[in-house]
């Protein structure tokens, strides 16, 4: 498993745990016609924090407290920031 201060923009394949501090805001928006929503979050290990973008039905699923695991997630550059996220590609699960 990786840890949040190794990350890098543009990382992809990364498998991580990570605990939910804060979910910041859902905002909806227009994709190809389609509507689409994505939640910002904060997440956090031992090591730092990162914003944490989650898609569509991953949001219902996750509440601050919770520490999740990330698998095939990556991590991009979003208005300055890092930011990782499971995307596509990746999956979200909880664990104890």
């Amino acid at each position: 498993m990786m840890k949040i201060s190794e990350l890098k923009p543009e990382q992809r394949g990364v498998n991580i745990v990570v605990k939910v501090t804060e979910i910041l805001g859902i905002r909806e928006f227009s994709e190809s016609g389609k509507k689409r929503w994505v939640a910002t979050a904060i997440a956090e290990d031992d090591t730092g924090k990162i914003k944490l973008a989650v898609w569509e039905g991953d949001i219902k699923e996750i509440k601050v407290g919770d520490k999740i695991k990330i698998t095939n997630g990556f991590v991009n550059e979003f208005q300055g920031e890092m930011q990782l996220t499971a995307g596509k590609y990746g999956k979200i699960e909880l664990v104890n």
